[in-house]
């Protein structure tokens, strides 16, 4: 008889649900295989296609070989997405046909989904389930799945079938949300449709690297395992434990039974800068205008335009200097007016890719050779162009200052809306001045660009910060301070003689915007150096 953990002695105020081997169990066909292979060579047929079942069967075996190891691979992942119906079947399961065929089915891929999830294995009830649904709903518990399917409608007509579907309030499956287990907001989607907190909610599921794993992940209440096929046969390592391992739901649904009323509600689920609170301070800055100035340089840019050329002159495509220097202008051209358009996008400040920018902004009106062999050489092309573009010079007061954040145990995490962020890295080497920075968090790896505050907020992460007791300094407004305040970072400072004039500085700190205008970075130690210390005196 399982132990019973102390979560359990308390009724949640949401029940979550696994589908497979939780709610049913599943048992594979000796003949599904067959089955659905005869059905997919009777499609091709209707479309005037002729295949052996053989051929079709091997394609089949070999892509749910695949899929399986893809699955578990997956697992691994912090917030894995989930496959489309078209990738699951384009890719694996009919990779191997001819493309006629293929295609045929990657039309069909929904419908081809849900008949083999019901053709390779039936589905039984598992013992347990009717009961503890019913005394779900006999204490007013609201029931959900939250499960990982490659057909979220098959799941539901399996439900309907068996007369289980009314019990359910929200069904979350990963092909219809694009995300899968153990992504965490599986969970908390599913706990907000049934207005709860995940704290106050139990999850039920049969694997320990993809349901265990995402229970605490999403900080549910409680995380039970029922026992399957898979519970103990993870395809990795798992250090999460569950709170409770029942043989049957049968071992459930006498736990819930015997769980006393529910306890107070959990506050609502914490946001991102609360679980951030009471960590350390930290002190997080921009490269360009704050680490150093640029200043336009002809010999390093016409240097790297001499290769640049080198590369694309061709028969087909006369690339010299000259035409080089067009082309990445007009590129950066470009690219400033994408910047202004993310800007202006509800869900804008995303960065545009190294392989976008070259193929498409430098090289959109050049042939097919050229376009394919400035995406293969995007990445090489976009650190020597981020060295080559401009001459970096430091800025006065930035030693004294990072130095001053290492003597108080500080840490430094650069934040740059870069085109390239190891060439931010590289310059910050070749200044001398790499080893008192923690990190690096770049707009071109990140995939947004500042004020998004996504990319703050992955900084205050590395440096383990509490947005409250954190510095920014930045140059610019609208992408340093708006980005730092949107991340809720208590002082957001604004250097001048960077790229923005004094004006705009002014008007942002007397909006509220920033909070604080230097003229040097070594300014910024007389504003640190008091505020740790009554913070700290606070916080003792």
């Amino acid at each position: 008889m399982p132990t019973t953990a102390s979560p359990l002695l308390y009724a949640p105020r949401a029940l979550l649900l696994d589908f497979g081997g939780v709610i049913f169990e599943t048992v594979k066909r000796p003949t599904g295989r067959d089955e659905l292979a005869a059905s997919i060579v009777a499609r091709a047929a209707r479309a005037g296609h002729r295949i052996e079942q053989a051929e079709v069967r091997t394609s089949l075996d070999s892509g749910l070989t695949a899929l399986r190891h893809w699955k578990h691979a997956s697992s691994r992942r912090l917030e894995p997405r989930e496959m489309t119906h078209r990738e699951v079947v384009g890719d694996f399961l009919a990779a191997e046909l001819p493309e006629p065929i293929r295609a045929l089915l990657v039309a069909e891929a929904g419908a081809l989904l849900e008949e083999q999830n019901t053709t390779i294995s039936d589905h039984v009830v598992r013992p347990g389930i009717p009961e503890l649904l019913d005394e779900a709903v006999r204490r007013g518990i609201p029931l959900g799945i939250v499960s990982n399917a490659h057909s979220g409608r098959s799941h539901r007509r399996l439900l309907a079938k068996h007369g289980l579907a009314s019990f359910f309030s929200v069904q979350v499956y990963s092909d219809e949300v694009g995300m899968r287990k153990p992504h965490p907001r599986m969970i908390e989607l599913a706990s907000a449709a049934l207005g709860v907190s995940p704290a106050d909610a139990w999850y039920v599921g049969d694997t320990q690297d993809r349901d265990v794993v995402a229970g605490r992940r999403a900080s549910v209440g409680a995380v039970v395992l029922t026992v399957s096929k898979h519970t103990d046969q993870p395809p990795f390592g798992v250090a999460e434990v569950a709170d409770a391992v029942f043989p049957t739901p049968e071992g459930l649904l006498e736990t819930l039974r015997a769980a006393a009323d529910p306890a107070p509600a959990s506050p609502a689920t914490a946001t991102s800068d609360a679980a951030l609170a009471g960590r350390q301070a930290a002190l997080l800055l921009d490269h360009g205008g704050v680490i150093s100035t640029s200043t336009p340089d002809d010999t390093l840019l016409d240097e790297f335009c001499d290769s640049l050329a080198a590369l694309l002159d061709g028969e087909d495509e006369r690339v010299d200097r000259a035409r080089a220097r067009a082309l990445v202008a007009d590129g950066v051209a470009r690219y400033r007016e994408f910047k202004v358009t993310e800007r202006e996008r509800p869900d804008g400040c995303h960065e545009i890719g190294a392989a976008r920018f070259w193929r498409d902004l430098v090289g959109g009106d050049l042939g097919p050779r050229a376009r394919a062999l400035l995406e293969a050489e995007a990445h090489d092309l976009m650190f020597r162009f981020g060295t080559a573009k401009s001459k970096r010079t430091p800025r006065p007061g930035i030693r004294e200052l990072l130095e001053h954040a290492e003597r108080e145990a500080m840490p430094v995490v650069v934040v740059s809306n870069t085109i390239n962020g190891r060439a931010v890295r590289a310059e910050c080497a070749a200044q001398g001045i790499d080893h008192l920075i923690a990190a690096y968090v770049c707009s071109d790896e990140v995939g947004f660009r500042k004020p998004h505050a996504r990319i703050v907020r992955e900084a205050l992460l590395v440096a383990d910060a509490d947005p409250a007791r954190t510095w920014f300094l930045g140059d610019k407004p609208r992408n340093d301070a708006a980005g730092a305040l949107t991340a809720g970072i208590a002082r957001r400072v604004l250097v001048r003689g960077g790229s923005t004039g004094d004006a705009e500085i002014d008007a942002a700190v007397a909006e509220g915007i920033a909070t604080d205008a230097i003229d040097s970075a070594a300014d910024l130690i007389d504003l640190l150096t008091p505020s740790r210390d009554v913070v700290d005196a606070a916080v003792s």
